[in-house]
């Protein structure tokens, strides 16, 4: 029996080389694939990573509040402290314990171990000051300032 040639019934030249590659469905059952609105894809992006940026760059400035805060604090404990060391004494201050400073009515300072309720009638002193602690760091916390940052 001689050998029959095969011939393909179906036209090379309308089948696709790759038909997974093709844009478009290329059966009658395929998915339809449409093309994407890059317009409205670029804005749900634009629109999320202004949303994302946004809460980075808040959580920065809050970052950044707290930082500021925590700098002027330590501003005024230096400037306090400071003052203190300036201020007459007649002993040697204890880490921990409670300080009053006043100002006397020369102007100058003096930190003392006596609270103002504790003076009665005989406050000799033009105003008192701020109640303070001496910290580990001989740096004063400043429990009492009412006076301070009112000037």
């Amino acid at each position: 029996m001689p050998e029959e040639s095969f011939l393909n019934p179906i036209n090379p030249e309308k089948v696709a080389q790759n038909p997974g590659l093709l844009p478009y469905a290329h059966t009658a059952g395929g998915a339809i694939i449409r093309p994407e609105d890059m317009g409205k894809t670029k804005g749900r992006s634009v629109k999320a990573m202004r949303q994302q940026t946004d809460r980075q760059m808040n959580q920065l400035y809050e970052q950044m509040e707290v930082l500021a805060k925590q700098a002027k604090l330590l501003s005024e404990r230096k400037e306090i402290s400071e003052r203190i060391y300036d201020a007459s004494m007649g002993f040697e201050p204890i880490i921990s314990e409670t300080y009053y400073l006043y100002e006397k009515e020369n102007g100058h300072d003096l930190l003392s171990l006596i609270a103002p309720d504790e003076w009665g009638r005989s406050f000799k002193y033009s105003r008192f000051l701020a109640k303070v602690i001496l910290l580990a760091d001989h740096t004063w916390d400043v429990t009492y300032n009412e006076d301070l940052n009112n000037q």
